[in-house]
């Protein structure tokens, strides 16, 4: 196996990636890890622009062979984190490498025009982002207030070749057109998020006492409807988005 790659096999789950994607004939979309076109198919055919991205000089140049005369697709020959995202609002699509999956994953945080991002991941890390485990990462609560995180279901690990040891599933990404929380405010959201996953104390509320007062916590913790007890990776991200309005002022009505 080249540069990590598990390359998707069948046409029907590259039919429901693109359909959970929600692109259409407006949308500029860029494809991570483009490999021998199963997602760039359909992808071309259902989006306004394509840009696939593929690191693998071998399967880059049969790709622009094929999309050749297709002015709306450009496949580019290179590596996808070095890329600059587009000033454009824009959709990312792909079955990525698992090695370099918190890579691409962090690429499409920080791109400020990125509106979804659909993509096949390790079966693990999907359930690990979205709550699949009961548990909620700290990734995830940092971002919630403007990227909202699902699981659209699994994919067999018998859809690749070479077979990979675990199954996929399709995370998305969406980011939110309005955020939960003023912008001017995420900055102390994630120090709040940072101190409660110190797990100072062995619960939430232990680790937040540091810094506000136990009477004001009371308040935020009955507002988000947790328990004095609660434990930080239990707790949900809506409800971390209440604890600190709450403990902040902020009226989300």
């Amino acid at each position: 196996m080249r540069l990590s790659q598990n390359f998707l096999t069948d046409p029907a789950v590259a039919r429901r990636v693109v359909r959970v994607s929600g692109v259409g004939p407006a949308d500029l979309v860029v494809e991570v890890g483009a490999g021998e076109g199963m997602l760039t198919r359909p992808l071309a055919a259902t989006c306004g622009r394509l840009v696939g991205y593929e690191i693998d000089p071998r399967f880059a140049a049969r790709l622009a062979a094929r999309f050749r005369d297709r002015g709306d697709v450009r496949i580019v020959g290179g590596d996808f984190l070095a890329a600059t995202p587009p000033r454009e609002p824009f959709a990312v699509v792909g079955n990525i490498p698992y090695a370099i999956t918190a890579g691409i994953v962090d690429w499409c945080l920080r791109a400020p025009s990125l509106t979804s991002a659909t993509l096949l991941t390790q079966l693990e890390y999907a359930r690990k982002r979205t709550g699949g485990f009961g548990r909620w990462s700290r990734l995830t609560v940092r971002t919630w207030p403007g990227v909202e995180w699902t699981m659209a279901g699994r994919v067999p690990r018998d859809r690749f070749h070479p077979v990979p040891r675990t199954d996929s599933a399709i995370l998305r990404l969406r980011r939110r057109r309005v955020p939960l929380l003023p912008a001017g405010s995420l900055a102390a959201y994630r120090r709040l998020v940072d101190l409660g996953f110190t797990g100072v104390g062995g619960s939430l509320h232990a680790s937040l006492r540091r810094e506000y007062r136990t009477d004001r916590l009371g308040v935020a913790f009955r507002s988000a409807g947790l328990p004095r007890e609660a434990v930080v990776a239990h707790v949900r991200p809506d409800a971390w988005v209440t604890l600190f309005a709450v403990l902040h002022g902020i009226d989300r009505t």
